[in-house]
C-alpha cells in the first residue's frame, strides 16, 4: 500500500532523474505538433486569439491539469514542462520579433476578402471560411449586398474587418441575404443587373444563360443596391 506524501513518488513518480530529458524531449515535440496543428486548421478555428497564444494556453493547461488529478504524474516534470513551454515562448518570440515571414507564418497576416464589392477570389481560397459563414459575419454588420462594402479583410485573430461605401457610392451588388441569394439561377428570366453568386461580379446580362466575365461561372442572383442601415 502507497504511503502519502512519499516524496520521490510525489516529485517525480518514481522515475529516474534522467527523465527529465525525456519530458524536454516530449514538451518540444508536442509543443510543436500543437503549433503546427492549430496553423493548418486555420484562424476561424481560433477566434480572437491567436494561433501562437492558444498553443501556450492548450500546453500550459495540460501541464498544469495533469499532476493535480493523476498521482502516477510527477510534480517535478510538469514544472520541467512549464519551464521548457515558457523557455519556447520566449523564444518563439524572440524570433518572431527578428523575422517579418517567420511572424506571418506563426501569426498570420491581413487577408482582403473583397475588394470593392467583389471576392478576392484566389486569397478566399486560401482562408479556411465557408461563403455562409463569411456571409453570416457581414449580415451581423447589417449587410445587406456586397454592394454596400468596399474592402473587407480577415484579420490574424480570425475577425472580420469590414470599410463600407458612403450611401452615394453604394452600387449594385450581390445580395447575401438568404431569401435573396438562394433564388440563384443558370438561366436569367429578364435583362437587367445581376452578380455572380460565386465571386459577386454585378454587371448588365440579357435574358438567357451567360458567364461570369471574372470567374467564367454560370450562377447568377439579381443584385439589389439598397443603403445600409445602421
Amino acid at each position: 500500500m502507497k504511503e502519502i506524501f512519499e516524496w520521490n513518488r510525489v516529485l517525480f513518480n518514481e522515475l529516474p532523474e534522467i527523465f527529465v530529458l525525456e519530458v524536454i524531449f516530449r514538451s518540444t515535440v508536442m509543443f510543436t505538433i500543437l503549433l503546427l496543428t492549430l496553423k493548418l486548421a486555420g484562424k476561424r478555428g481560433v477566434k480572437q486569439l491567436s494561433i501562437f497564444e492558444t498553443v501556450i494556453i492548450i500546453a500550459l493547461g495540460s501541464a498544469a491539469g495533469d499532476p493535480m488529478f493523476y498521482e502516477d504524474v510527477g510534480i517535478v516534470p510538469a514544472i520541467i514542462v512549464f519551464m521548457v513551454i515558457i523557455l519556447l515562448y520566449r523564444t518563439v518570440t524572440w524570433i518572431t520579433g527578428k523575422s517579418k515571414k517567420f511572424e506571418e507564418f506563426i501569426e498570420g497576416k491581413t487577408v482582403c476578402l473583397i475588394n470593392d464589392g467583389k471576392f478576392s477570389v484566389s486569397s478566399f481560397k486560401k482562408e479556411t471560411l465557408a461563403q455562409d459563414e463569411f456571409f453570416s459575419e457581414l449580415r451581423v454588420k447589417s449587410i445587406e449586398h456586397l454592394g454596400q462594402v468596399k474592402h473587407a479583410f480577415i484579420e490574424p485573430s480570425g475577425e472580420i474587418s469590414v470599410f463600407f461605401y458612403e450611401d452615394k457610392e453604394v452600387g449594385y451588388g450581390l445580395p447575401i441575404l438568404p431569401l435573396l441569394f438562394n433564388e440563384k439561377s443558370k438561366t436569367i428570366p429578364q435583362d437587367g443587373t445581376y452578380s455572380c453568386s460565386f465571386c459577386g461580379n454585378t454587371e448588365e446580362v440579357k435574358k438567357g444563360t451567360a458567364n461570369c466575365k471574372v470567374c467564367h461561372k454560370d450562377e447568377w442572383v439579381e443584385s439589389i443596391k439598397t443603403l445600409r442601415i445602421s
